[in-house]
């Protein structure tokens, strides 16, 4: 493998890295705004029941 060639694979494999990171960064993000929709659908319903029964 020549110079160029090495350099080139060095960086994409330091990319493969990041953009790694960076997918398991969102994929948390994801994790806890459905978790965070969850509880409002349940505190909305919760809510709704209490109208309903007033």
């Amino acid at each position: 493998m020549n110079r160029r060639a090495g350099a080139e694979n060095t960086a994409l494999k330091q990319r493969v890295r990041q953009l790694t990171a960076d997918n398991r960064n969102l994929d948390e993000r994801l994790k806890a705004a459905r978790s965070n929709l969850r509880f409002q659908d349940r505190r909305v319903a919760d809510l709704e029941a209490q109208i309903a029964g007033t």
